[in-house]
């Protein structure tokens, strides 16, 4: 896995092609100055830059446990890109997101998994409860199952509502080393029948090192943004401190786990 930052390459926003209403907080289909298609995710949106920092640690932690991601890329908006926008709604969206932003690669054919269609592998379908579990990632359910199939792999997109410790930063340690009940309500649950191996494999490949590198790519106007009274590295030490202690007591989100899934099946 190495103990470098991995840099996330930066874009610049050029065309807004379509909104994306099945989504909460309004993403979009736009066009970089790379010529390629993203699904845009704004600052300016629902939960604001905190979903971005979720959704960033999310994916990027998703990718380095070998789980298929999009290409995540920061994508700047420039102060003059939505004046031209018809739409009352998203020129006020896009007015309120000016600067860097958070986008996905746009996966062109994409179809919304359906569980009842596609069969998940045991160890994949484990190692993705059990990185929902890590994060608290309440967004991965039958009704928004928030992966898509693509060239026949199941791909791991939208981590917004993800570590909603963030919402109450008072008293991190103790919601890191609480179960997630919402487990019960996973998508890939029923499937998740090797959680004990999931857990040794994600847990050697999200050593703390790895954490820290993830945890190192949110922009430092994201932090001073959401947190002002705190440092860069107060907030830094405490989004790592967080996944560091969720993991080293991932017995208790795991015995969660295998709970809810002995009564599901």
């Amino acid at each position: 896995m190495g103990n470098h930052t991995e840099e996330l390459r930066t874009v610049n926003v050029m065309r807004y092609v379509t909104p994306l209403r099945e989504g909460g907080s309004l993403p979009a289909i736009a066009e970089a100055d790379d010529g390629f298609l993203y699904v845009l995710k704004f600052r300016g949106a629902g939960q604001g830059v905190k979903a971005l920092i979720a959704e960033l640690i999310g994916g990027e932690l998703a990718r380095r446990a070998g789980l298929k991601v999009p290409e995540i890329v920061f994508a700047n908006l420039d102060e003059a890109f939505g004046r031209t926008e018809p739409d009352e709604e998203i020129q006020d969206l896009l007015k309120f997101s000016v600067g860097l932003n958070l986008a996905l690669h746009y996966l062109s054919g994409a179809i919304t998994f359906d569980p009842l269609v596609t069969k998940v592998d045991a160890a994949l379908a484990s190692k993705i409860v059990w990185l929902d579990c890590l994060l608290t990632n309440v967004d991965r359910t039958a009704r928004n199952t928030n992966m898509l199939t693509w060239h026949k792999e199941l791909w791991l997109i939208d981590h917004g509502a993800s570590l909603y410790f963030h919402h109450s930063w008072t008293n991190w340690r103790e919601q890191a080393q609480r179960p997630f009940v919402q487990v019960k309500d996973h998508v890939l649950l029923p499937f998740a029948s090797e959680l004990d191996a999931a857990d040794a494999w994600m847990k050697e490949q999200l050593r703390p090192e790895v954490i820290r590198d993830v945890v190192s790519l949110i922009p430092g106007e994201w932090i001073s943004v959401n947190f002002p009274d705190d440092t860069e590295e107060e907030v830094r030490n405490v989004y790592s401190g967080f996944l560091e202690l969720r993991i080293n007591s991932s017995d208790i989100f795991v015995k969660e786990a295998q709970h809810a899934r002995e009564l599901l099946i």
